[in-house]
C-alpha cells in the first residue's frame, strides 16, 4: 500500500535536496575548521575526531541491528555528529570522553527517539553535556592548558580567552586588547576546543552553508546579534564595542551559530521561529557566561532552546494567504 505524505502547502519538491546532500554540505563547510584544528593540534585532533566518528558510526549500526533495521550510515548524519562532537572537545580529553560522549550522542540523543528526524535535542550536544557533567576534570578549563609543551602544541601553554575573561576584566584588558591579539583571534589560532581555533575558518564554512541554503541565515544572525548587543551592554570597561566583539569572536559562539544551532531537525521550521530561536540561544549563552561558573554556555543554551522548538513552531505559524481580509 502506498504511503500518503501529509504536509502543509506549498507542495514543492526540490530534486537533489536530500539528507545526504545537506550533510555533505555541512561536511564541506566543516573542512576549513578541520584543517585549522589539524594544523593547530596535530595528532591530538586526529585522535579526538577520529575516535568520535568511529564510535558514532559503530553505535548507530549497533542500535539499528538491535531493532532489526538497516543502519542508515549512508546519509552521513552519524558522521557529522561525530565530527561536531570531536570539534567541541578539548585536545587533551582521554579516550573515554569521546567514546562515552559518542555513544550517548547517538544512542540517547538520536536512536532512542527513533532515529534521524525524530530526535528533539541536538545529538552532539547531548553527548557533550553528558561528558561535561561526568568528566568535569577532563572537560574543565585546566584540560586546555599545560605547563610542559614538550609533547603538546605550543598554543596550549596559554589560558583560553574565555577562561581569561572569566578571571576578571583586568586580565582581559591586559592580554587581549592589543592589535596582535585581535589579529590572532580572527586570522590566527588560539587555545580552546578543536573547533574554536580560527574565526576565519568558521566564517568561511558558515557562509558556504548559507549560500547552499543548508542552514537558515536567521538563526546565526539572531544569535550573533544578541551576543554582540549583550556583550556591549555588559562591558565594565571604557570600550564596550570591543568587549562585545570579544564575546562574539571567542569561545564556541561562531561555531555554534553556524554548525550546531542550525541543525534542521532540532531547530524551528518557521521563519520567525528561527529568528526567535537564534535570539534565545544567544541570550542564554550570555546569561550563562556572565552569571554562572562556566566560561562558555553555547551547549546548554542550544539544548534548552531545542526543548522550546515545538512552542516556537506552534506560535509562529504564518497566516494563510488571504486570511484576515474583509469580505
Amino acid at each position: 500500500m502506498e504511503k500518503i505524505q501529509i504536509a502543509s502547502s506549498p507542495h514543492v519538491s526540490r530534486k537533489g535536496f536530500s539528507t545526504r546532500r545537506m550533510m555533505l554540505d555541512v561536511m564541506i563547510g566543516l573542512t576549513p575548521v578541520l584543517l585549522c584544528a589539524l594544523w593547530a593540534f596535530r595528532w591530538f585532533a586526529v585522535y579526538q575526531i577520529g575516535l568520535c566518528v568511529l564510535t558514532c558510526l559503530v553505535t548507530e549500526w549497533g542500535f539499528a541491528r538491535m531493532r532489526g533495521r538497516r543502519a542508515s550510515l549512508d546519509d552521513c548524519s552519524a558522521l557529522i555528529t561525530g565530527v561536531i562532537l570531536g570539534l567541541s572537545l578539548p585536545w587533551s580529553a582521554p579516550w573515554q570522553v569521546p567514546v562515552f560522549g559518542s555513544v550517548l550522542a547517538i544512542g540517547l540523543g538520536k536512536m532512542a527517539y527513533g532515529g534521524l528526524g525524530f530526535n528533539i535535542f541536538n545529538p552532539a550536544m547531548v553527548g557533550r553535556a553528558f561528558v561535561m557533567l561526568s568528566f568535569a576534570t577532563a572537560m574543565g578549563s585546566g584540560a586546555y592548558l599545560v605547563s610542559d609543551a614538550q609533547n603538546a602544541p605550543a598554543i596550549v601553554t596559554q589560558a583560553t580567552p574565555m577562561t581569561l575573561l572569566k578571571s576578571g576584566p583586568g586580565a582581559y584588558v591586559q592580554a587581549e586588547k592589543s592589535e596582535a591579539a585581535m589579529r590572532t583571534r580572527f586570522l590566527g589560532v588560539r587555545n580552546g576546543s578543536l573547533g574554536e581555533v580560527n574565526m576565519l575558518a568558521v566564517l568561511l564554512g558558515g557562509v558556504y552553508l548559507l549560500l547552499r541554503k543548508s542552514a537558515s541565515w536567521r538563526i546565526p544572525v539572531g544569535m550573533l546579534a544578541t551576543v554582540l548587543v549583550l556583550g556591549i551592554l555588559s562591558s565594565p570597561t571604557e570600550s564596550p564595542l570591543e568587549y562585545g566583539l570579544f564575546y562574539l569572536s571567542n569561545g564556541a559562539v561562531l561555531f555554534g551559530a553556524f554548525f550546531i544551532a542550525t541543525d534542521p531537525v532540532t531547530s524551528p521550521i518557521t521563519p520567525r521561529g528561527q529568528l526567535y530561536f537564534g535570539v534565545g540561544v544567544g541570550a542564554l549563552t550570555m546569561l550563562i557566561r556572565l552569571f554562572s561558573g562556566y566560561p562558555e554556555g553555547v551547549m546548554f543554551a542550544v539544548l534548552v532552546m531545542n526543548a522550546l522548538v515545538p512552542i516556537l513552531n506552534n506560535t509562529t505559524i504564518p497566516k494563510a494567504f488571504g486570511t484576515g481580509e474583509k469580505a
